[in-house]
């Protein structure tokens, strides 16, 4: 509906005691953050009326001004893109400027590095940086399966862009800058229809490694304080013997969190392979929980406790209180494994190009050792499995086809957000008494590529079930199938010749560092 002016500059005085409620501005700064609101609104007055304001959610003073500035045409379109980027260029008006974030977290972290965090998370927030109310739409749940618990999100909050974006986008010229979305310059950003505006962005500066990072938080956060740590420089992802000590530099710095890297190869890489970053958060992942099931020795390394964790894919926890001792067998298993095969479990380390590579995750025990998951990754393809033999395979892409990165091997799926409906779809099946044949479905049916598991499912639950049952039913099934994928994903599989690969790599390691004087 219309909005009035009276109606936007009220507006614009709530967002203004908005900002100043919640530290982004201060007393001396109202003036100047009212101003700089009209202006952009080409409003020539503010609210003209003093005293008590009746506070709003912040999206719906955000709601009154997009709405005013489609009306005077303040923006360009009317697609979801183009509202992000005006709404975005609101709230960098009311973001604090960089060297003041820079500024206040230092003060914080002086103290503690958790309430630094703490305080920059919510800001985060508050900037709408993060739109918690895009976040609250994704639909979350956790199963329990023969792995221990594993936790489910189908992403609803990050929106898919309309044909008409796609449209006008493919008209654009592409600038090249930022270069990605995980540069440095994308600080203050004004954002096109390629790229998302990034007005309200800060970031803090680090020293990882003797070299100039910085921390800030993914707008999606998947899980609590999800943060992205990124290289100042753009250069590609590579694990080395500088990836371990950048992680353990960071967990020195915030031991209340965890950090680790996806893979650095495509396939079991995650979406951007083109600029070096880890990702962290204050959270106990799924796998943190596993145990171990076989423990091993290093000849070499009698300082670093070792194992086989008992978990879907293949992977060795290493703990120490001896940083520089880990450090250097987290090294030197990556340097191994790099140019190791058995081809009697598909593991070839190089073909026409190298094969093998790690997904390293990181974090602090409750008595302050270093503790470092090493999960082994193979990305080599075949003409049965050519998206990737150890990817999951097509009898599970209708749950997940993507590739698995680092937060899906910690036991956190991201499930497409088509999952939503279709899993609506297949719960009235199972309420129904006398449900439609799925032989009867056409394969362009949202539903064909699911027949399978749920004609399973129907065989052993049945039907006629409440709408709770078929969901739980549902949900149950959901996270055993992502079990499923990362198993696939595993490259020594969970049964006698897979076990008996695994332990023949770590004998193998043993004797090569012996050989050469290990």
């Amino acid at each position: 509906m219309p909005r009035n002016t009276e109606e936007v500059t009220k507006a614009v005085e709530g967002l203004v005691r908005y900002a100043l409620e919640r530290e982004l501005i201060g007393p001396e700064e109202i003036h100047f953050a009212r101003n700089s609101l009209l202006g952009l609104l080409k409003l020539e007055t503010p609210w003209s009326e003093s005293g008590p304001l009746s506070s709003k959610p912040l999206t719906e003073y955000l709601e009154i001004l997009l709405d005013y500035a489609r009306e005077h045409s303040l923006i360009e379109g009317d697609t979801q893109t183009d509202k992000d980027l005006f709404d975005t260029r609101i709230m960098g008006l009311l973001t604090p400027n960089p060297k003041e974030v820079a500024h206040r977290f230092s003060a914080y972290r002086s103290v503690d590095s958790s309430e630094a965090t703490d305080w920059f998370y919510q800001l985060c927030i508050d900037t709408n940086y993060i739109r918690m109310d895009r976040i609250q739409k994704n639909k979350k749940w956790r199963s329990k399966t023969e792995y221990g618990e594993l936790e489910i999100t189908i992403n609803l909050s990050k929106p898919e862009k309309d044909p008409v974006e796609i449209a006008a986008e493919k008209d654009k010229p592409q600038t090249g800058y930022p270069r990605c979305l995980l540069c440095v310059e994308n600080v203050g950003f004004y954002g096109n229809l390629r790229h998302p505006a990034r007005q309200n962005l800060r970031v803090i500066p680090l020293t990882l490694g003797g070299e100039p990072w910085f921390l800030q938080y993914s707008p999606y956060v998947y899980y609590n304080e999800h943060c992205i740590v990124l290289s100042e420089e753009h250069r590609p992802m590579k694990l080395d013997q500088k990836t371990f000590v950048r992680l353990f530099d960071f967990l020195d710095q915030f031991p209340h969190y965890f950090i680790g890297s996806n893979a650095d190869l495509p396939v079991v890489g995650g979406s951007i392979l083109n600029h070096d970053h880890f990702q962290g958060g204050r959270v106990t992942m799924p796998m943190e929980k596993a145990l171990i099931e076989q423990r091993y020795t290093l000849r070499r390394f009698s300082s670093v406790e070792i194992g086989r964790i008992r978990w879907p894919m293949s992977a060795l926890r290493l703990r120490s209180e001896d940083r520089q001792a880990l450090t250097d067998a987290s090294t030197a298993l990556l340097e191994y494994w790099r140019s190791y095969s058995d081809t009697s479990v598909e593991v070839v380390a190089r073909t026409d190009a190298p094969h093998n590579t790690i997904t390293p995750i990181a974090r602090k025990t409750r008595d302050g050792r270093y503790e470092i998951d090493l999960v082994l990754r193979n990305n080599r393809s075949s003409p049965e499995y050519p998206l990737g033999i150890f990817h999951p395979h097509p009898e599970l892409h209708a749950i997940k086809k993507e590739n698995i990165g680092l937060i899906e091997v910690m036991g956190l799926a991201i499930l497409p957000g088509r999952l939503n409906g279709e899993m609506q779809q297949i719960q009235e099946r199972l309420v129904d008494d006398r449900p439609p044949d799925f032989a009867a479905l056409d394969p362009s049916h949202a539903l064909y590529k699911h027949q399978a598991w749920v004609n399973r499912l129907i065989s052993e639950k049945g039907v006629g079930h409440t709408p709770e049952q078929a969901l739980s039913f549902i949900q149950e099934e959901v996270a055993r199938r992502f079990s499923t994928v990362l198993e696939h994903c595993g490259v020594f599989k969970r049964e006698a010749k897979g076990f008996a690969a695994f332990d023949r790599f770590v004998y193998n390691f043993n004797q090569i560092r012996e050989s050469t004087g290990g």
